[in-house]
Parts: structure tokens; C-alpha cells; sequence
């Protein structure tokens, strides 16, 4: 077994981490949109953020297993803080160009922080569940990602409820402060180089050569594209720019979905008794998939039929996101179960990065489709991306897979 304190240290780390980074999304869009700023606008400050998320898994997983994963957790932490210090600088009175230019800038720091503390505590996980086989991992998987979401979740309500009670600069000197004393109890706390690989990986190791990794990754890229497209932008700007809500009455919303969505990834074992291995985890990541292409068609056509939009988000949406959870959860389990213990941090900074790519593709689509069309054109989008997030599943081999070649 790994070392339990080591990897508890490290998954507080990114419980505190996510709060933080739920709060500070938030922030930026309601803050940005209260200036005046459109929804591609929005959208653009978002880019670099899951820009950044690409390059850091890739490069981070790399680094994460030559140098092991407290060092990229202690950098993920620092860059956050630097990343919100920076960003309590920004001027109401800036022109717009700047304003984004700079704002783009701060996020993409926020971006390589937070895909350098998720790789560090989803490969840590892998390394502690040695024993008890892929029933167990399946568990602690859920688990971590399930309470992870939660907090994220929390962290929406979180920001929309600093911005209205501190205001935008004080709320991140705040969120700085807290993560700064997070980094120096980790740095007192971890010990030893966990994560860190036997052999010193090549630079030629960066891609992944498995199938079943590469396969899984493209459906992860669209499977969260699906999820960012109305997520990002067009839900939360929906909600305050047509329903009148608030900045607490939309930040309470995205935090009620994201809190639920994490609640039921973290019990999805519980539902899928039967996907304890990769092989039925695939069969059910095909199911879950499927199903959860009708959804958001399902609200679409609801909003077309002229059916109360207010109901229709909050059951439509909510039901949207049990579902997804499922399937997130799936492919989470998946990904580690076809994963070497001396490869994990390479595979999951090269899944992470797929994730990140399709994060980066759906912001930019919430935008521009719900510029153009609205929302019930994103849900359109959605649809169509998760259709294609399923039929990647059916690729996925419903064997046991062989050991990766080194």
C-alpha cells in the first residue's frame, strides 16, 4: 500500500483547491457580465483557462512521474494564489480588449494550477488502491471525484455569494489567503515521492499508445464538451439576463446542480454493482452514454413546445446531471483500470488533457452558439456531442485488456 497520509494530505489539497476554483468561476461571470461584457466576451476569458488545462496534463503527468506528485501539487497551489493576486488587479475602467487580454492571462495561470492538483490526487489514488482489486478502486474513484464535485459545487454558491457581500477584489484576496495557508500544511505534511516512477518516462512516453486510453480520452473530450456547452455560459447568463435571478439565486443553482451531480458520482458504485471491472464498466459507459444523449434534445424540444423554461431547467437540467455523473464516474474508474501503477500520472495527464480539450471546445461553442441561437441551440449541441461521446464507447473492448507494453 501507498502511504495513506500522503495521499490523504494531497486529496484535502484539492478539496480546498476546487472550492476555490468553483468560487472563483463564478465570480469571473457574474462579475464580467455585471460590466457589460457579451457572452462570446465571457467565453473568451474562459479560453485560456482550458487552454492551459491541455498543455498541464500533458506536460504534468510527464513531470508528475520523474518528480513525483507532491511537486506538482505544491506548484498547482502556489500558481493559484499568484493567479488570483493578479487577477484582484483588474479595473472596471480598463478598455474592453485589455480587460480580456489581461483577464485571459490570469486565468490561464488559474488553468495550469488547476489541472496540476487534479492530475497530482486522481493518479494518487491508483498508487494507495494497490489491494482489493478494480471493485475497490471503483469506489475510492467515485469517491474522490464525487466529493470533489460537491465542493465545487459549494464553491459556485461560494462565489456568486462573495461577490455580492465582498465584492470582487476583496473575495479574491480571500480565496488567496485560504489557499496559502492550505500550501504551507501541505508542505509540512507530505512526505516521501509518491507517484514518482521507477523509471525516468521519455519524452516519446507523453502520448499513449494504448488503445483503450486513446479510445476512452476521445469520448471524455466530447462527453464534457456536451457538459460546458450550456454549463459555461449559456445556463448561468440564461438564468440572470432572461429569468431576472440574482448573482446568489444563479450561483445557488449552478451549486445545488454541481453539489448533486457530485453526490451522485460518489455513489455511482452503488447503482452499477456490476461495473466493478473494465470490461462491464465499458458495457455500462455504452448505457449511461446513450441515455444520456436524449436529455438534453428531451429540454430542447420542451423549450421549442413553449413548456415553463424555469421547471424545464431545474428537472431538465437536474436530471441531465445525475446521468452525467454516472457516466463521469464510469470513465473516471476506466481510465485508472487501464492504467499501470508505474504509468498512472502519464495516462491520467494524457485523459485529463482529452477532458481539457473538450472543456476548452464547449466554452467556446456556449458562447458563440448562444450568442447566435440561444439556449435551446446549446442543448442541441450537447445532444450531438454526447452522441458521439457514446458511439466512442462502443470501441472500448468488453475483455479484461492486456498489460500496457512499456
Amino acid at each position: 500500500m501507498a502511504d495513506l497520509r500522503s495521499y490523504a494530505s494531497v486529496t484535502a489539497a484539492y478539496w480546498a483547491f476546487t472550492l476555490t476554483d468553483g468560487a472563483l468561476r463564478m465570480l469571473v461571470l457574474l462579475h464580467f457580465h455585471h460590466l457589460g461584457f457579451s457572452p462570446i466576451d465571457i467565453a473568451f476569458l474562459f479560453l485560456l483557462y482550458e487552454f492551459m488545462g491541455i498543455v498541464t496534463n500533458l506536460f504534468g503527468g510527464w513531470i508528475a512521474a520523474r518528480l513525483g506528485l507532491k511537486v506538482t501539487l505544491y506548484a498547482g497551489l502556489a500558481t493559484q494564489i499568484i493567479a488570483l493576486v493578479l487577477l484582484s488587479l483588474t479595473r472596471p475602467e480598463w478598455a474592453l480588449v485589455v480587460s480580456v487580454a489581461y483577464v485571459m492571462g490570469c486565468q490561464a495561470l488559474s488553468g495550469v494550477a488547476k489541472d496540476l492538483t487534479k492530475m497530482s490526487s486522481k493518479s494518487a489514488v491508483k498508487l494507495v488502491v494497490k489491494e482489493g482489486g478494480d471493485s475497490l478502486l471503483f469506489k475510492w474513484v467515485a469517491l474522490l471525484t464525487g466529493s470533489k464535485n460537491a465542493l465545487k459545487g459549494i464553491g459556485f454558491f461560494l462565489g456568486g455569494l462573495l461577490l455580492a457581500g465582498l465584492g470582487f477584489e476583496i473575495a479574491l484576496w480571500s480565496m488567496a489567503g485560504l489557499l496559502a495557508v492550505v500550501l504551507a500544511l501541505a508542505l509540512a505534511t507530505l512526505r516521501g515521492d509518491i507517484g514518482k516512477a521507477k523509471e525516468k518516462p521519455k519524452a516519446k512516453h507523453l502520448f499513449s499508445k494504448s488503445r483503450e486510453i486513446n479510445v476512452l480520452s476521445l469520448a471524455r473530450l466530447f462527453l464534457f464538451g456536451a457538459r460546458d456547452v450550456w454549463f459555461v455560459v449559456g445556463v448561468p447568463i440564461f438564468l440572470t439576463a432572461v429569468l431576472g435571478w440574482s448573482f446568489t439565486e444563479v450561483g445557488g443553482f449552478m451549486a445545488t446542480w454541481v453539489i448533486g451531480y457530485g453526490i451522485v458520482q460518489a455513489g455511482a458504485p452503488k447503482f452499477l454493482r456490476n461495473a466493478g471491472s473494465a470490461g462491464s464498466g465499458a458495457m455500462a459507459a455504452r448505457v449511461w452514454g446513450f441515455g444520456l444523449a436524449a436529455l438534453p434534445a428531451l429540454i430542447a424540444l420542451g423549450l421549442q413546445a413553449g413548456l415553463d423554461p424555469r421547471w424545464l431547467i431545474l428537472g431538465g437540467l437536474g436530471l441531465f446531471g445525475a446521468v452525467f455523473a454516472i457516466n463521469s464516474a464510469v470513465h473516471s474508474f476506466l481510465i485508472l483500470a487501464y492504467s499501470d501503477h508505474d504509468k498512472v500520472a502519464l495516462n491520467v495527464g494524457f485523459y485529463y488533457m482529452a477532458n481539457a480539450a473538450g472543456r476548452l471546445l464547449g466554452t467556446l461553442l456556449s458562447g458563440l452558439v448562444y450568442q447566435a441561437a440561444g439556449l435551446q441551440a446549446c442543448l442541441w449541441v450537447s445532444a450531438l456531442m454526447v452522441a458521439v461521446a457514446a458511439i466512442g464507447t462502443l470501441f472500448l473492448p468488453t475483455q479484461e485488456p492486456a498489460p500496457q507494453e512499456s
